[in-house]
């Protein structure tokens, strides 16, 4: 039998379930979740392979207007998965009319690749919507084949692969056959801890906040992590430490927990916070935290 390969990459408005479908279809908890609008910032592989197939999966983050620097290049980051995508899953929710870039919609509309129109989250709707649902987006995707799912309870996804994997191109291996992902270790310590921020902090915190994983020691029972959070302001730094230090030490003891769940073994994690004035629209510090890749 013939092997198949190719990029399938997760597009969608933000909060829509596209970290959550990934992480189902990869077995791992790859991308982080909350219920905060851009928790993806990055485009995130996670491979699955098969004795003749490897599908390469891409998670991107929500499309949204650009307000600065760092959000253009999150789009920039969508428009790039357009661009290599073999198959593309677009993703909505119950109850949602319209991408919210007419640019990205058309391309959508347009492509000659297939297409797979997730309308993800029924679980929290009820047959007569789901109807009303299908046929608004059959008459709008009209190139796109349209399956309701819940990602988060794993309803159809399994036979959302499986489609896919029908419609991977013939093509031998992209990445060795064990490779999980294209990112490296920093990266998921990173996200962790970033994650645990967007969850315990409110208003623009999460969003000035960016992660630099200065060190990171691995040996045979334990690794050792030193962890920059980083903030645009001193007011920032004093939220993020809390009284007394108690709420930076909530975020470590909480990501310390899931590091040891991810890398299966002891971490011993030591986070900082330091002010890095306007880094969201410092193109040279965009670049050097993996954003602009221009």
């Amino acid at each position: 039998m013939a092997h198949k390969a190719g990029f399938v990459n997760i597009i969608g408005n933000p909060n829509v379930g596209k970290s959550t479908l990934m992480n189902a279809f990869v077995g791992e908890r790859l991308s982080i979740i909350t219920s905060k609008a851009q928790t993806t910032r990055h485009r995130i592989l996670g491979i699955v392979n098969g004795e003749d197939f490897q599908a390469i999966l891409s998670d991107t983050p929500g499309i949204i207007k650009p307000a600065y620097d760092l959000q253009q290049s999150m789009m920039d980051f969508v428009k790039s998965a357009f661009e290599d995508a073999d198959i593309l899953i677009y993703m909505v929710e119950i109850g949602e009319q319209e991408l919210k870039d007419e640019a990205f919609f058309r391309k959508i509309t347009n492509a000659t690749i297939p297409v797979l129109l997730l309308l993800n989250k029924i679980d929290i709707s009820n047959q007569g919507v789901l109807e009303e649902q299908v046929a608004h987006w059959s008459e709008k995707v009209p190139n796109a084949e349209i399956y309701p799912i819940s990602a988060l309870q794993g309803f159809n996804v399994a036979q959302v692969f499986n489609r896919v994997v029908e419609l991977l191109p013939e093509s031998p291996a992209f990445y060795p056959k064990d490779t999980l992902t294209d990112k490296p270790e920093r990266f998921f310590v990173n996200e962790i801890i970033r994650e645990k921020i967007l969850m315990h902090y409110k208003k623009e915190i999460p969003y000035s906040v960016e992660i630099d994983t200065e060190e990171f020691f691995e040996d045979e029972e334990i690794i050792r992590m030193r962890s920059i959070i980083m903030v645009e302001r001193e007011t920032q730094k004093g939220i993020i430490i809390g009284h007394k230090g108690t709420a930076l030490k909530r975020v470590g003891v909480e990501a310390r927990k899931d590091l040891e769940k991810f890398f299966g073994k002891q971490v011993h994690l030591e986070l900082y916070v330091k002010v890095n004035k306007n880094w969201r629209n410092d193109s040279k510090q965009l670049k050097r935290f993996g954003y602009n890749k221009k």
